[in-house]
């Protein structure tokens, strides 16, 4: 449910059409992207498995988390062949091939923990604010939000040939001011997925993509910003 929003299934690279899945011992990472963005979600397990890496497809992936329960207590098997993954769970099992592949994406090199500007903001009040914005675009328009970043409160703005919007939302900021823009679609499925009340998020420079992850890095998303 946190990272397959970022899975591209008309994709023609077929890397792009699923996730993968990588256990390392005790931990689990589950990681998609397409051309813009990056979702990833580290879990830890309650055992040491090995070593294990396989790409499932989106599609598998998507119809799973529409019958999972998704309770904290409940439990998931998943087991490995080389050609098929299969999940167990209440009284369900789900069996899928996987798609073939020797390289994924090095996502550990697209990830940097530098930054000029950090902020922490509310993730409702940010996610109302975008939905708002988005109802000035019109269907298959590709305008751009931008975020202006100053002092105490991020601002959001939009203009379209709809209208216009302009909100300022209270932020708590580390370093720099920033003026950066992005498309309100990417930043509004990480924010509809997360779970926690406050977020942050990290800025480099307005053509660098920027970082939402928590502080145990329990996940990462990586958005690509509009160039103007």
């Amino acid at each position: 449910r946190q990272t397959s929003f970022a899975i591209n299934d008309a994709e023609k690279n077929k890397l792009l059409t699923g996730e993968l899945f990588e256990v390392n011992g005790s931990k689990l990472k589950v990681v998609a992207l397409d051309k813009f963005r990056i979702a990833i979600r580290n879990i830890e397990l309650k055992e040491n498995y090995g070593n294990y890496k396989v790409l499932v497809p989106g599609k598998s992936l998507n119809e799973i988390s529409k019958i999972l329960n998704g309770g904290v207590d409940d439990d998931v098997n998943i087991y490995f062949t080389s050609n098929h993954i299969l999940f167990e769970f209440d009284d369900t099992i789900v069996v899928s091939r996987l798609i073939e592949s020797t390289n994924f994406f090095d996502t550990d090199k697209m990830i940097s923990n530098d930054y000029k500007t950090r902020i922490t903001i509310n993730k409702k009040e940010m996610a109302d604010c975008i939905d708002r914005a988005t109802l000035l675009i019109k269907e298959g328009d590709k305008k751009p939000v931008f975020l202006t970043i100053k002092d105490t409160e991020m601002e959001l703005s939009i203009n379209t040939f709809i209208g216009s919007m302009d909100e300022s939302i209270p932020i708590v900021r580390e370093g720099s001011d920033m003026m950066i823009s992005f498309n309100p679609k990417f930043l509004i499925d990480i924010l509809r997925v997360l779970d926690s009340e406050e977020v942050n998020i990290y800025f480099t420079n307005p053509k660098a993509p920027c970082f939402i992850r928590d502080d145990e890095n329990s996940y990462i998303y990586v958005v690509l910003p509009v160039v103007q």
